[in-house]
């Protein structure tokens, strides 16, 4: 009986840049999917990088890695959008808004009619942005199409935290809110260590959250000064927001999704805590935010929405 006749589970990586291949040995190290295919339009580049992953597969239990043309992704179960330009040093992540944008519209046009089933994880920059443009553009619920948002700036809190505080980031949640970029913001009243919230301790003198904050904030661009791009962290939460989509987990993580009336806040994407799985995104997690953090969520909002009318 032909192979082809049996579903396997497929993950599809468009762009093979250091993000892009990054992410797709971090999955074949995980054992994501039973075939992880890498895309992009330098064929050499993608060949070299399928090539050098591949070299490991004895070491694990990932079935196939390879190449492929964009129409291949179309049957993914998860297409990973990673193509676009790089962020500059001093070049912001909305900088590259319209230079990215006709890059995604290229690569949803090329790749055509994607299976009902499939999940778009949005990952170029500006992602809020993007992950509002694929829902418009990709032809798919926009449950199942979302950003990572604000997970990888969470992630550099609790490194931060773990730090100042000697414990592990495994023991400390919260999250940081908003445009995956300068407005963000660390919703403080969410954060909390070891089920304590973080507000009603000792552990940190409130006039250090400021500093934290932004520390957390600037992470990317002293990441790029050094080393001109950062690919490990990012490649760290796309495996995990993968996971999450691929063993149906029902995590909540703040991704970039399309909010409906949400903190009072509707018609735009950014990170906010989101139940996701299987079927994309469940529902967005009801938190109570302080009056502060509300304000700074809504400003947040309009920043990004002012991006969307340049575009729309």
């Amino acid at each position: 009986m032909s192979e082809t006749k049996f579903n396997k589970s497929k993950i599809a990586i468009i762009g093979a840049g250091a993000v892009g291949s990054t992410a797709a040995y971090v999955a074949t190290l995980k054992n994501l999917a039973a075939q992880i295919i890498l895309i992009d339009v330098n064929e050499t580049k993608e060949a070299g990088e399928v090539m050098d992953i591949a070299d490991g597969l004895c070491f694990v239990d990932t079935g196939c890695v390879k190449g492929a043309n964009f129409k291949d992704a179309a049957d993914a179960d998860v297409i990973v959008i990673t193509a676009g330009l790089a962020q500059k040093p001093g070049e912001t992540r909305l900088d590259l808004v319209k230079k990215n944008a006709t890059i995604l519209k290229s690569i949803l046009k090329q790749i055509g009619k994607i299976k009902s089933t499939s999940i778009i994880l949005m990952i170029a920059n500006p992602v809020d942005i993007l992950t509002y443009l694929a829902q418009e553009w990709s032809g798919l619920p926009k449950n199942q199409v979302f950003g990572s948002g604000t997970t990888l700036d969470t992630a550099r809190l609790k490194t931060e935290l773990s730090h100042l505080l000697k414990i592990s980031s495994h023991n400390i949640h919260g999250f940081v809110m908003g445009e995956h970029g300068d407005s963000e913001f660390v919703a403080w009243s969410t954060v909390n260590v070891g089920g304590v919230a973080i507000e009603k301790t000792k552990l940190l003198d409130k006039k250090q959250y400021p500093q934290i904050a932004e520390r957390v904030k600037k992470e990317a661009y002293e990441i790029i000064n050094r080393k001109g791009a950062t690919f490990y962290g990012i490649a760290m939460v796309i495996s995990e927001i993968i996971e999450a989509i691929l063993y149906d987990q029902h995590k909540i993580l703040p991704i970039s999704a399309r909010l409906k009336n949400w903190q009072g806040i509707s018609d735009v994407c950014l990170g906010a805590p989101t139940v996701i799985g299987r079927c994309g995104v469940i529902k967005h997690w009801p938190i109570n935010l302080n009056a502060n953090e509300k304000k700074k969520l809504q400003k947040s909002a309009n920043t990004l929405k002012g991006f969307l009318k340049s575009i729309l």
